[in-house]
């Protein structure tokens, strides 16, 4: 049994030291109807290829985050208050991320060269 114990606290923490050195952006949406997409304070508009770690803090039940482009398909739920960290590849292309269910006014973009 401590054996089980020992190797989840080893993975646990494992997880964060891989992704210590991946570049992190910050995804927030809400409380209000805001949705922005942030590397470092600055809004993202351009990125080179490779991997990030996207953390996302959705902070209205009524609102998701969802980012789509090229080999990505990520969300929250609608419904939840929560904050989750997503490890993606970004290709070269264009980016988008969205509140579905006002997608029409709580949209952005960028683009991967």
């Amino acid at each position: 049994m401590k054996l089980v114990a020992l190797a989840l606290v080893v993975a646990a923490l494992a997880v964060p030291a891989a992704l210590a050195g991946t570049p992190t952006l910050k995804g927030t949406v809400g409380p209000g109807f805001t949705i922005t997409l942030t590397q470092g304070g600055k809004k993202v508009t351009k990125l080179k290829a490779g991997t990030y770690v996207i953390k996302v803090s959705d902070k209205s039940n009524i609102h998701n985050f969802h980012l789509q482009g090229p080999g990505v398909d990520k969300k929250t739920s609608v419904g939840k208050v929560q904050n989750v960290t997503w490890k993606v590849t970004l290709k070269k292309g264009k980016y988008t991320y969205i509140c579905d269910p006002h997608k029409t006014i709580m949209h952005g973009s960028f683009t991967v060269s």
